[in-house]
C-alpha cells in the first residue's frame, strides 16, 4: 500500500474492475423520496423565472427510474408543474447546499454562459480534518486518478497534465483536530475541492472517495454505512455544503445563502468549532 492508502493499480487489474460512483448495486435502503412540503421548505428564492433550493445531503439532483419525487428535478418539476427546469447549478448527491433552476431557456442560456466566463461566484463552508491555521490557495492541475478503485477519483497531477484548478481555503475556525473553512473555487473541475483538500493532508470529513482510504467508498456501496466506517469518517457524508451564490455579474443583483445544515453545525459544535 502506498502513502496515498490506496492500492497500486496494477493490484486493481488483478483483483477487478473499478467501481463508477453510485453503481445499480448500491444498497443504501429505501429509495429516498422527497414529500412536496420538504421541497417547499427547501425553497431560498422563486420567482417567474429563477428557482434556488437549498438540497440536503441525501437527495440526489438528476431524475432516476425511481419516479419524479425520487430527484430534486424531477421534484420540482412536480411542485411547480413546470414544463422544464433548467438545472444551472448542480451539487454531488452528499454535498448540501444551493442549487439554482431556470424556469426557461434564455435565462438557463445566460446563466450557463455567465459560469462559463467565469462571472459567477460560489462559496463552500467544508469541516476539514487537521486544523489549518492560515489561509491557503492551491493551484494544481487535476486528472484523473488512474491508480484509484474508483473510476470517477480526481488527483492532482504533474504540470502540464490534466486541467488547471485553483481553490481558496480560509479557516473560520479550528478546534480539536478540525477546521471549518470557507471555500471559494476559480475554476469548475470534477471534485475539485475535495480532491484539493486530500492533496493538502486536510480531507473532508464523511468523504468516502476522497478521505482515508477509497476502498471505504467500495466498502460503502457493497454493504452500505457501518459502524466501523462511522470510526474512521465520522460522518455518513462529505462535510461539504454550498452556501452562497452571487450573481450580480451575471446581472442579477443576488447573492443567495444558505446556512450550514444541522448535521454540519451539530458536529461543528460538539468539536468546539464556532458556526
Amino acid at each position: 500500500m502506498n502513502d496515498g492508502g490506496e492500492v497500486p493499480a496494477e493490484d486493481f487489474m488483478a483483483n477487478g474492475p473499478r467501481a463508477c460512483a453510485w453503481p445499480r448495486r448500491l444498497k443504501q435502503g429505501p429509495v429516498r423520496m422527497i414529500a412536496p412540503e420538504e421541497l417547499a421548505a427547501w425553497i431560498v428564492h422563486e420567482d417567474e423565472r429563477l428557482l434556488v433550493i437549498d438540497k440536503p445531503g441525501d437527495v440526489v439532483c438528476h431524475p432516476s427510474k425511481d419516479g419524479p419525487w425520487s430527484s430534486l428535478v424531477g421534484a420540482v418539476r412536480e411542485f411547480g408543474k413546470l414544463a422544464a427546469a433548467h438545472l444551472v447549478f448542480r451539487l454531488d448527491r452528499e454535498t448540501s447546499g444551493l442549487v439554482v433552476f431556470a424556469k426557461d431557456a434564455k435565462m438557463a442560456s445566460r446563466l450557463q454562459k455567465a459560469v462559463q466566463e467565469r462571472r459567477v461566484a460560489k462559496a463552500y463552508l467544508a469541516v476539514m480534518t487537521g486544523e489549518l491555521k492560515e489561509p491557503v490557495t492551491v493551484d494544481q492541475p487535476l486528472g484523473d486518478d488512474t491508480g484509484s478503485p474508483v473510476f470517477v477519483k480526481s488527483k492532482v497531477v504533474a504540470a502540464g497534465e490534466g486541467q488547471r484548478a485553483v481553490t481558496h481555503f480560509t479557516p473560520v475556525a479550528a478546534s480539536g483536530g478540525f477546521t471549518l473553512a470557507r471555500v471559494v473555487t476559480e475554476t469548475g473541475r470534477k471534485h475539485q475541492i475535495r480532491a484539493h483538500a486530500q492533496w493538502l493532508g486536510h480531507w473532508l470529513v464523511g468523504d468516502k472517495i476522497y478521505g482515508p482510504d477509497a476502498r471505504l467508498f467500495l466498502e460503502f456501496i457493497d454493504h452500505g454505512w457501518s459502524e466501523a466506517m462511522a470510526a474512521r469518517l465520522w460522518l455518513p457524508r462529505q462535510a461539504l455544503h454550498c452556501a452562497e451564490i452571487d450573481l450580480s455579474r451575471a446581472g442579477i443583483e443576488t447573492t443567495f445563502r444558505a446556512a450550514l445544515p444541522m448535521d454540519l453545525r451539530e458536529f461543528c459544535v460538539a468539536r468546539g468549532l464556532a458556526v
